[in-house]
């Protein structure tokens, strides 16, 4: 507590897809072993280091144990304030690493063994709390932001705009926005897919499924102040702890040319790079050593300031760069892996 933290940053690498081996792509990521990775082709050949790597042939167990998902759940039970966030090219793998497979509902639920990030977290917290015997009272909001529009996705009715606050002991809040208190894993997975079907998704070139929003999905975490046996006039043994659990699904950096989008998708397109770059000018200066740091930018996007206490606040972070082995994404890639890099450098104070 209070000491400097830098980011943990993982990286996966998803597997070529059909069309890409159909197409002759070649591989040109490779795993080195011990959190190295290797990008080989004509004219690059770099190695990169990370917390962790996971290759195409990682499950999504390996990726929640190996990333440190399962410390992150505990440290946010303890009060501090957590997130997680992928990114990387649209069609790299984000949401399935956090989510798991698309195709999932609650009549249809996925296969135990493909179930993301957000599920195993969840199914972990309430363990958690069971164990401890925690008095625990638990809350989920689920919000998008699409084209700097911030949308709740948990509140009844048609998506509306909802504005963005600040206060000096908040920092930045959506107002207005609904909060859902659960006590079941069925209560916590049944607001997680409702909210991603009313997320924003389109079909373009390079993904059938494409995130036109970045979704950001907070668990509220209030573990209530106890004591065994309290003296009269005592205070309370435990004090009351409130943490959260954020896991932030952005949406796909994209080349409109290869995506062959327009009219309202190319509006979406330019909109998610506008912020992705309002992010990654802020993780670029706050790479920097904190003497060294100017004013960082976070009002650039309604993305970075929903996130400035996660970057460069208070808050413990993860980072899942995900990224395409496929020769024809070798410059979104590259991309990605120097974006994850400066990142590693990046520090807060839980």
């Amino acid at each position: 507590e209070g000491r400097e933290t830098r980011l943990r940053v993982v990286l996966r690498v998803r597997p070529l897809t059909c069309t890409e081996t159909r197409r002759g792509d070649q591989q040109v990521v490779h795993s080195l072993g011990d959190g190295a990775v290797h990008v080989s082709a004509a004219r690059h050949d770099a190695t990169f280091g990370f917390s962790a790597v996971f290759d195409a042939g990682a499950s999504q167990e390996a990726v929640f144990e190996g990333s440190g998902m399962r410390q992150l759940v505990e440290l946010a039970m303890d009060g501090f304030s957590c997130t997680v966030f992928a990114f990387g090219q649209t069609g790299s793998g984000k949401t399935y690493t956090l989510m798991g497979p698309l195709a999932q509902s609650e009549a249809q639920p996925a296969s135990p063994a493909l179930l993301g990030l957000m599920q195993r977290s969840f199914t972990c917290l309430l363990e958690e709390s069971r164990s401890r015997g925690s008095d625990l009272a638990l809350s989920a909001s689920y919000l998008e932001i699409y084209n700097e529009q911030v949308r709740d996705l948990l509140s009844p009715g048609p998506p509306c705009a909802l504005p963005l606050r600040w206060t000096k002991t908040r920092g930045f809040y959506v107002e207005n926005q609904l909060s859902v208190e659960f006590e079941s894993l069925e209560a916590i997975v049944s607001l997680l897919l409702q909210g991603s079907q009313r997320r924003r998704t389109s079909a373009h070139a390079l993904n059938r499924h494409s995130s036109r929003s970045h979704a950001l999905l907070t668990i509220h975490i209030l573990r209530r102040a106890v004591s065994a046996h309290p003296a009269p006039g005592a205070g309370c043994a435990c004090p009351s702890k409130q943490g959260t659990l954020c896991f932030v699904d952005l949406a796909g950096s994209e080349r409109v040319k290869e995506t062959g989008s327009s009219g309202e998708l190319s509006v979406e397109a330019n909109s998610i790079n506008r912020s992705l770059l309002a992010l990654g000018h802020c993780i670029s200066l706050l790479a920097k050593p904190r003497g060294k740091r100017t004013h960082i930018p976070y009002r650039d996007s309604k993305l970075t300031r929903l996130l400035a206490r996660s970057l460069g606040g208070s808050g413990i972070t993860l980072m899942v760069a995900c990224i395409s082995p496929s020769s024809r994404c070798l410059s979104e890639t590259l991309s990605t892996l120097h974006y994850a890099s400066r990142a590693r450098r990046v520090t807060t104070r839980p």
